[in-house]
């Protein structure tokens, strides 16, 4: 498919664990994935490995300053000009980027998705449609825990450690305001049937104009 003139730039956002990824899929699934260019802030953290261990175990990665939003700027931007980029790779086992990139081309659809993406002016100037996906804080918490100790190889105490610290925290702080700037907002995240129905028709509207 030939990319439209204007690629349509979708910003999804919400909660951690509020189920941004599963909503990401159900829009590949309807769209098309071979339409759509997936960009997650969680690849622009900004590289700790200078830090000692003790040092990033401690530091706050839910404030907006912990990821490198102008190079995710710049990214989107090249996209939308037609070229490709180079996003980075970062290892949560780790808390550093890795030495390897993955290759991304310009496509008709371009998404970006974050906890954060619509606290950020810049970057939200850039959405054609902003989703935020909205999750009782409960299940959201459940689902963090699950998904730090079985992909990240953390410890139950040290989720629960971080989760009081600054998850929470910055989530009222930073997350949970931005909502404000959301088209649409979707409830119940991936398993909304109806909104993301009418979400992938907006887009499909979008990319016909």
């Amino acid at each position: 498919m030939p990319l439209p003139s204007h690629p349509v730039i979708i910003g999804l956002a919400g909660g951690t664990g509020s189920g941004k990824t599963t909503v990401a899929r159900a829009l590949n699934k309807i769209v098309g994935e071979e339409r759509i260019a997936v960009l997650p802030h969680d690849a622009y953290y900004h590289n700790l490995d200078h830090l000692p261990p003790a040092q990033r175990a401690e530091f706050n990665f839910d404030h907006p300053d912990a990821l490198d939003t102008d190079l995710l700027i710049q990214h989107v931007k090249e996209l939308k000009a037609g070229s490709a980029i180079e996003m980075p790779i970062y290892d949560f086992k780790t808390d550093s980027r890795t030495a390897k990139t993955i290759h991304i081309e310009p496509e008709p659809v371009i998404m970006v998705e974050g906890i954060l993406i619509f606290a950020e002016p810049e970057l939200r100037k850039l959405f054609d449609v902003k989703i935020f996906v909205d999750t009782d804080a409960d299940i959201r918490f459940i689902r963090r825990v699950q998904r730090d100790v079985a992909e990240r190889g953390r410890t139950v105490e040290s989720v629960i450690n971080q989760y009081l610290t600054t998850v929470r925290p910055m989530h009222l702080e930073f997350v949970e305001p931005s909502k404000r700037y959301a088209d649409v907002i979707i409830p119940e995240g991936g398993f909304n049937e109806v909104a993301i129905d009418m979400v992938a028709a907006r887009i499909e509207a979008l990319l016909k104009r």
